[in-house]
């Protein structure tokens, strides 16, 4: 399969527009996404190119792009809402967590939603407390949704398509500090990639790291300091919350009988708790020692740069979580 190198931003502009000229039912809503392009450029282009009946600019009300889109999935459409950030979304809690994930299991599966949330999710630079959430988690919380955190170009090209296909509400998160990075992404336009599907972006025999999103980054970078003293780690790629593929996990923790989870959401109840915790149950008789967390600081995240820095997880991080596990 031929490929082309590409940004992580060029990779989502390039599925939105596959997935709108292969299926009509398929147009975009959000906040400045067509005349303005997008507060990240992911929508660069596309209004002039398919014009508004394809690439909707909303009224600023969260609760009302999102009730729309719903309304337009529950007929047959195929709606991708953009949040200008995913902290934006706790505005539309009510229409996503409520309806979108209930509204097929309260029909008894007569009517489907399917709606892709997508948008910049986690902090950028100096965007401060209210736009730097990362809200994967919250979502992963609640039945009836899928979420996922594609870390790669390819990933968020072959997963966001299968997100716009899914019958079922997906939140999608993109992390704005992916959004410059480059790879190699097919160019097949059919290219998808399956949810509930986690992926070994680095192979170790030591400790298993095991991260999503820009954390799988960080990791990757640890696991090359981590080299040099002698330590070979495994770096597990999450890639889906929910669903998640534990049996990849598992399989990882059970090679290396060692685990460190890591996530940008704050520490305290963030879904890295939730994998530490199914890796404690499962996988006890494996561990030789306890599972190790790193998250971002349970404060809310500083305007200042140095102080935004000290919140979020980065490579000494782990590293230092690694040696603790002796």
């Amino acid at each position: 399969m031929s490929a082309t190198t590409m940004t992580y931003r060029d990779a989502v502009r390039q599925s939105l527009i596959d997935e709108i000229e292969r299926d009509g039912d398929v147009f975009l809503m959000g906040e400045d996404i067509g005349r303005y392009q997008g507060t990240f450029r992911v929508t660069q282009g596309l209004f002039d190119r398919f014009k508004e009946t394809r690439v909707l600019d909303t009224p600023i009300s969260e609760p009302g792009i999102v009730g729309i889109a719903i309304g337009a999935a529950m007929t047959g459409l195929r709606p991708v809402v953009e949040m200008m950030t995913m902290s934006f979304s706790i505005l539309a809690l009510d229409q996503i967590i409520n309806h979108a994930a209930k509204i097929h299991y309260m029909t008894g599966g007569q009517i489907s939603v399917p709606l892709v949330v997508r948008g910049p999710g986690g902090a950028a630079n100096q965007l401060s407390a209210q736009h730097s959430h990362s809200l994967e988690g919250w979502y992963a919380h609640c039945p009836g949704l899928k979420v996922v955190a594609p870390s790669t170009p390819a990933d968020a090209r072959g997963m966001l398509k299968t997100a716009i296909r899914d019958d079922n509400p997906v939140i999608f998160t993109e992390n704005p500090g992916l959004y410059a990075i480059k790879g190699e992404v097919p160019d097949d336009p059919d290219f998808t990639l399956p949810f509930g599907k986690a992926a070994i972006a680095r192979e170790g025999s030591d400790v298993s790291l095991i991260a999503y999103s820009r954390m799988t980054h960080v990791c990757l970078h640890a696991a090359e300091l981590l080299e040099k003293d002698g330590v070979s780690a495994e770096v597990v790629d999450v890639r889906s919350l929910l669903p998640l593929d534990t049996e990849t996990i598992f399989a990882s923790v059970r090679k290396t009988n060692r685990a460190v989870v890591v996530y940008e959401d704050w520490k305290s109840g963030g879904f890295g708790a939730e994998i530490a915790s199914r890796i404690g149950e499962d996988c006890f008789d494996d561990l030789d020692a306890p599972v190790g967390r790193v998250g971002g600081l349970n404060v809310p995240m500083p305007y200042s740069r140095v102080l935004e820095l000290e919140c979020i997880p980065n490579e000494q991080n782990v590293l230092d979580a690694v040696r603790r596990l002796g």
